[in-house]
């Protein structure tokens, strides 16, 4: 059934004005102004989601790559420091994840990075965010390549031509990609959650038993500023997957629960944070490796990434299910959402080859920016900084025009918005200048060549 009716975002002036009665807004929440449509006869339905199921595939989209880094971030920048910082960014995480529901509640129109930009900048706002957020997804999708490559190099002794690794990632990242809907992604989801839990887990069993003596750990440290700046964007990382909400909100039966699923997510990602990065930093002390699994010893480590592939796979799979299915719905979007619920050739062949393309994009970025930290470093600092932090501050900005000053609560939540803003902008300019530095000055920056990215 086709939906001309549903007003176009940048039609509606209101959007801006706090003060929408009651009529206007049910309105506005209307089936119409879904982005899937009307589903209700479909043979392939999106709206199916519970909140703990969402929540789910948060924390196996968040909690995979980044939890990686950290032991080697709290071995550059200390204890305390490392410590502030986890939680410091945890709460601004959930903060802002909290804003981005909100926006969803008002706007149900909402699907996309894209969706907002238009609602904040007009056209060019939409088409900005639309490819940044794009490319942002295909970046993580590469660190997940990268990482592949990682594993099976470490597992295999290197084994063969690391490329070749790099393209087993590939094909397997596409045909564990095929399922149109991300309730389809659950199960998978729930796999890689446990899959990545037991595996730090074995890692920190092994660097607990083999641990000196003598291991160094400190409190605080005294790094030069690239190295404490890239440390604290690896720190980021571990926080950005703001850029899926909207997306995973779109197939919630109920997108009035997501503070549920939210909570979910940060309850459960920071204190894996915390525990991990500190128990691993502390056994293995200053020299430990990044991805963190690679001090598990000779051997362990080696146990370790066999027990992390699902982890590996499918959160990069998560990811590029999201940045597919946002072409996806801009292709047939409105009077061709009919096709997103059938399984014609059509609408099963545009998904397939927009996947295909996708994957094969982020394995072209994974194979030119071979290293892990650096790689990290800079999603953070390009894309992170703005999807995690500062855009959901610009949209509490934007959803309270007029009332910032009107109440101390209002002028207290207006300085911490504006903050948040400056964070972003100081991640974003300062994390780009040590990423970038890092990169040039690496000596493992030997990008397409068959070499041992492992070691």
């Amino acid at each position: 059934m086709s939906v001309p009716e549903r007003q176009s975002i940048t039609q509606e002036p209101d959007v801006y004005n706090d003060q929408i009665d009651a009529e206007k807004y049910e309105q506005k929440a209307s089936p119409e102004d879904d982005p899937f449509g009307n589903e209700e006869t479909g043979e392939v339905k999106y709206r199916v989601m519970k909140w703990w199921q969402a929540g789910m595939l948060m924390v196996a989209e968040n909690i995979s790559l980044g939890i990686l880094s950290l032991p080697s971030a709290v071995a550059t920048l200390g204890i305390v420091p490392s410590l502030i910082l986890i939680l410091g960014l945890s709460g601004i995480s959930w903060y802002t994840g909290y804003i981005m529901g909100q926006f969803k509640q008002r706007y149900p129109q909402v699907h996309s990075m894209g969706d907002a930009g238009e609602l904040l900048m007009g056209s060019f706002g939409r088409e900005l965010f639309f490819f940044g957020q794009l490319l942002f997804m295909i970046f993580l999708m590469a660190s997940h390549i990268l990482t592949f490559s990682v594993l099976f190099n470490t597992i295999t002794n290197h084994g063969t031509c690391t490329i070749v690794f790099g393209v087993v990632g590939l094909i397997v990242s596409c045909i564990c990609a095929l399922p149109r809907t991300s309730s389809k992604l659950f199960i998978m989801s729930t796999v890689s959650a446990v899959s990545i839990l037991v595996a730090t887990i074995t890692t920190m069993i092994s660097i607990g038993v083999q641990a000196p003596d003598d291991v160094v750990n400190e409190i605080t440290t005294s790094p030069t500023f690239s190295e404490a700046f890239l440390a604290v964007t690896n720190i980021v990382f571990a926080f950005i997957a703001h850029v899926a909400f909207f997306g995973i909100m779109s197939e919630m039966e109920d997108t009035a629960q997501f503070p549920r699923s939210l909570a979910m997510l940060q309850g459960v990602d920071t204190t894996l944070y915390i525990v991990t990065a500190m128990v691993i930093y502390c056994y293995a002390g200053p020299d430990v490796d990044s991805p963190a699994l690679s001090s598990a010893g000779p051997v362990m480590k080696k146990v370790a990434y066999g027990l992390a592939i699902p982890t590996v796979i499918v959160a990069g799979v998560v990811f590029g299910h999201v940045a597919s299915k946002y072409i996806y719905v801009r292709i047939f979007r409105g009077e061709r959402s009919h096709h997103m619920h059938q399984r014609s050739l059509l609408a099963t062949g545009t998904w397939v080859a927009i996947g295909l393309t996708t994957w094969i994009i982020a394995w072209v970025i994974a194979e030119s920016i071979p290293v892990f930290n650096d790689l990290l470093s800079l999603i953070s600092s390009l894309f992170g900084s703005w999807f995690s932090y500062g855009i959901p501050a610009i949209m509490w900005l934007v959803m309270n025009k007029g009332q910032w000053t009107e109440s101390p609560k209002q002028i207290a939540l207006t300085i911490l918005n504006l903050v948040i803003l400056g964070i972003a902008l100081a991640i974003c300019g300062l994390g780009l200048y040590v990423s970038g530095k890092s990169i040039n000055e690496s000596s493992s920056t030997a990008s397409w060549t068959c070499a041992n990215n492992a070691t």
